[in-house]
């Protein structure tokens, strides 16, 4: 079988270090290719065009007031899931770092043009422009916080604690289309959360079931196979992060950390 040549095109961050050495012992990346973080303001204003300012402001309550409480005190629980999944989160070296403005760029593109990879593998960066995706023949692939297409966007263990539906609290292995987490669907496997996880440490566990996903899905791809799995029933949903009221509200009527 033909050696297989792998980029990691990501934004910054710990989930990215975790998702670049995990991928080392399957298929080495060839290249990682880092996009800067969009800045806070265009963030924020970009979120508001789609929900609102006072949705927008709930959210930087939640974010400035809920989640620093809750890093901190989960912090004895992520030493556990890291350890569990093995998950080694040192730094990238800075010389297997390519960086662009933004994976929508033309200098991306012709990063990718330049790598020729078989496989791109996303990891917390914006939504790819359809002209990335047709930028080179390989197969883009990304690991989804949440069961598609019940879960789109993100947080999706959260929301399904939320809406009692344990049964679809998970994580996706899919191909990337220019949807939001629309792309055929190749793995997917719940999660177990404890009575110590929390809103914080969800998301780490989701990447470490999902990583576990992966040695059998490059195994199978790099062969040639190529399969889609049926989606789940019930409505396609995208969901955002929560305000503080709802996260207050949904802490105290169902229980959701």
């Amino acid at each position: 079988m033909t050696v297989k040549r792998l980029v990691l095109l990501a934004g910054p961050g710990e989930p990215t270090n975790i998702t670049y050495h995990a991928l080392s012992g399957l298929l080495p990346p060839s290249a990682v290719v880092i996009e800067k973080p969009v800045p806070r303001a265009q963030f924020l204003k970009n979120r508001a065009k789609k929900l609102g300012w006072i949705t927008v402001a709930g959210q930087i309550l939640f974010s400035s007031l809920v989640l620093p409480r809750l890093r901190k005190s989960s912090q004895s629980r992520r030493g556990e899931i890291l350890r569990e999944f093995g998950m080694n989160t040192t730094p990238i070296p800075e010389e297997e770092i390519i960086r662009v403005d933004s994976v929508n760029s033309e200098d991306c593109i012709q990063q990718l043009k330049r790598l020729n990879p078989d496989f791109v593998f996303l990891c917390g960066t914006r939504i790819l422009a359809r002209r990335v995706l047709e930028s080179v023949p390989a197969i883009f692939l990304n690991i989804h916080a949440g069961i598609t297409p019940l879960y789109r966007g993100v947080h999706g263990a959260y929301w399904a604690l939320v809406r009692g539906q344990r049964q679809a609290c998970g994580v996706t292995v899919h191909l990337v289309d220019p949807g939001i987490d629309t792309g055929g669907i190749l793995a997917q496997a719940l999660i177990e959360p404890t009575p110590e996880d929390c809103f914080v440490t969800y998301p780490l566990l989701q990447l470490g079931v999902g990583l576990r996903l992966m040695p059998e899905v490059l195994r199978r791809l790099a062969k040639g196979e190529r399969w889609t799995l049926p989606a789940p029933a019930g409505a396609s949903s995208l969901w955002s992060h929560p305000t503080l009221y709802q996260y207050l509200r949904n802490r105290q009527r169902y229980g959701a950390r």
